[in-house]
């Protein structure tokens, strides 16, 4: 049979595992609200993408394309290169 010291040590390890695990279950939930919220605003932008696609192939014809659908020969080529800049 356990004495009286080892059943405190267990009730105390087992408060402590509580705090650490009510911690994580706090971080988590922010981070499930955050990315909640990204998805929220992002909404607005897939709606309009959504309408532009069904409106594209709706108005298409069968000889015609659509003038995003061209394909040309570009008369000039712009390149951009970004460099990442580390900031502490």
């Amino acid at each position: 049979m356990a004495n009286l010291k080892e059943i405190r040590n267990r009730i105390a390890s087992v408060r402590s595992t509580q705090k650490i695990t009510s911690a994580m279950k706090m971080v988590s939930a922010a981070k499930l609200r955050r990315t909640q919220n990204k998805i929220i605003n992002l909404r607005p932008y897939a709606n309009n993408l959504s309408f532009i696609l069904t409106n594209l192939l709706l108005s298409k014809s069968e000889n015609q394309l659509h003038p995003l659908e061209e394909i040309r020969n570009p008369e000039r080529i712009l390149m951009l290169f970004l460099k990442k800049l580390n900031v502490l």
